[in-house]
């Protein structure tokens, strides 16, 4: 699993952090866990295998918000209470 996180500029309200998790679920409709936050200004989410992060980028730049990076790291799923499991 990969947790990819990717920071974007314009978000300002809650429609906006909407508006981008749907762009990232159209994208890649497998994606797990999406949640933007406009005022962290990114947004994460989780997938099986990598992605196009120049088709995400296209993506979320046809919104009207701007992509500024994205970093991709191996995720590991913790079990109860923070544990690995």
């Amino acid at each position: 699993m990969l947790k990819y996180t990717v920071k974007i500029d314009g978000m300002a309200c809650s429609m906006c952090e909407a508006h981008i998790n749907d762009t990232i679920r159209r994208f890649a409709p497998k994606a797990k866990k999406v949640a933007a936050s406009h005022g962290k200004a990114e947004a994460t989410f989780l997938v099986e295998e990598k992605i196009d992060e120049e088709g995400l980028k296209s993506a979320i730049d046809e919104t009207g918000y701007t992509f500024i990076s994205c970093e991709c790291a191996p995720y590991e799923k913790k079990g109860l209470f923070g544990i690995l499991g």
